[in-house]
């Protein structure tokens, strides 16, 4: 089935990346916006906008009625759901099966499956691939019993959290089930499923995700990521191929997120999360997202795919168009998320006016962004503002351009956290790709602590690259 004209349910800078691979396939685009978003830069760049309610997302991104309800008026044969809000919702894949339009993304049967983290363990397991140690919880005694059994700290997750939400460290027995009942709280609020689950805490452990793509009957990798630059579980600065891995643990993980996939019978495109142990060179199936992904230009740029491009032709019933063969890696990229945030004051969000825009350019550099001078940043959205994305031969130039990228980088109007990115980028350790998931809050207490790491001006050529 050829798709002609696609609803784009989501707004930012992931509608301007669907709307300019839909020009270059001759798709017409609708964009679904709440009132927030009416003037906004992808509803300029759509052949249509249509207005799905007031700016909280509750009421418009979130609301299942009126984005089928807008992808009716617009007569379109697709949703494109982007990331977060309802990509990955079993309701809006129902309501788009009974309305006859098409969902870009995998089935029903398949979101179910790996929505639900407890599920999906299961589906893992299944497939052979190794998990976290831990268990669910349904009780006090459980969170006691699941708690010996695992060790000390532990995590405490929500079955249907995504984004650090519904998560909470664990650090002693004493605070173990006050802890739980928060998670659960706040699990319930988020996603109206209360369900945690303990699982153990890897302390030195880094975050590193697989790419890949299936037809519901083959399934191919595009290499690996490592996104272990976090902040509170969200993630802040992603590379490709995920660096000092060593090559036998990088196949072992790209082999078990194609068997996890198949198992799956996986349809459309999707990311398997691994946590990997550095000290004991071991990795653990975390979750599968069934969705594009925020980092997903650092995959196209050392493969040379087009990621919305594949997604749209596997929507429209083709068999993949390439075996894992024809994948060729080539060079290294790392993506740093401008977000509108003031770092200086415990990443406090900066909504407002854009007075001023100016990004930078040139061979190898990306900048995926949907502000520019006169745009609004809503107080009720994700703070992203735009993603500067370096390619180059190796990590280490990768690297030294990424800082000249971020400098060029002048938003004027709302903080952001730009100054922040290029301290991080002249760090020794990030430098030597030494970095997991606790790296980012050791950087900000040395920071507070002993002095102020953020570099004295756009290039220190002192500090190492």
């Amino acid at each position: 089935m050829k798709i002609c004209r696609i609803l784009i349910a989501n707004r930012g800078e992931i509608a301007v990346r669907i709307i300019r691979t839909c020009c270059i396939l001759g798709i017409e685009t609708v964009l679904a916006a709440s009132e927030a978003d009416m003037s906004s830069v992808p509803a300029r760049m759509a052949d249509r906008t249509i207005c799905i309610g007031p700016p909280k997302s509750g009421d418009s991104y979130l609301n299942v009625d009126a984005i089928i309800g807008a992808a009716i008026e617009a007569k379109a044969d697709a949703i494109h759901p982007g990331y977060g809000f309802l990509s990955e919702n079993v309701r809006l894949a129902r309501a788009c099966a009974v309305r006859g339009i098409t969902f870009i993304g995998p089935t029903e049967m398949q979101l179910e499956a790996v929505g639900d983290k407890l599920r999906a363990r299961g589906h893992a397991i299944d497939a052979g691939l190794p998990v976290v140690p831990g268990g669910s919880v349904n009780s006090s005694a459980d969170a006691a019993a699941v708690a010996k059994k695992v060790g000390w700290p532990i995590l405490v997750k929500a079955v249907g959290g995504g984004g650090g939400r519904g998560m909470k460290l664990v650090s002693e027995p004493k605070r173990l089930l006050e802890t739980v009942a928060l998670a659960m709280a706040e699990a319930d609020a988020a996603f109206a499923d209360s369900r945690v689950y303990l699982e153990r805490f890897v302390s030195s452990g880094r975050h590193i995700e697989v790419q890949i793509i299936g037809d519901g009957n083959n399934v191919i990798h595009l290499g690996d990521r490592d996104c272990s630059v976090q902040r509170r579980y969200q993630k802040l600065i992603e590379e490709a191929p995920a660096p000092d891995l060593p090559a036998k643990t990088s196949a072992a993980m790209r082999n078990a997120a194609v068997a996890f996939s198949r198992h799956l019978k996986y349809r459309g495109l999707g990311t398997i999360e691994f946590l990997y142990d550095r000290e004991r060179d071991e990795f653990y199936f975390l979750e599968m997202n069934a969705r594009i992904q925020v980092e997903h230009p650092v995959t196209e740029a050392i493969t040379g795919l087009d990621l919305v491009a594949e997604q749209i032709a596997i929507a429209e019933g083709q068999k993949l168009r390439l075996r894992q063969d024809d994948i060729i890696f080539n060079g290294h990229a790392i993506e740093c998320r401008l977000n509108a945030e003031d770092w200086t004051h415990d990443f406090r969000p900066a909504p407002g006016t854009v007075d001023a825009a100016i990004f930078p350019a040139g061979a190898g550099v990306r900048v995926d962004t949907h502000i520019e001078a006169g745009s609004g940043v809503p107080p009720f959205y994700d703070s992203l503002l735009a993603k500067v994305i370096v390619h180059d031969a190796d990590r280490t130039m990768v690297i030294h351009r990424l800082r000249l990228a971020m400098s060029d980088c002048d938003i004027r109007g709302v903080a952001t956290n730009r100054d922040m990115h290029l301290a991080v980028l002249s760090q020794p350790d990030f430098v030597r790709g030494a970095v997991d998931t606790a790296y980012f809050q050791r950087f900000l207490d040395c920071r507070n602590s002993s002095q102020d790491m953020r570099p004295k001006g756009p290039m220190d050529p002192a500090l190492p690259v």
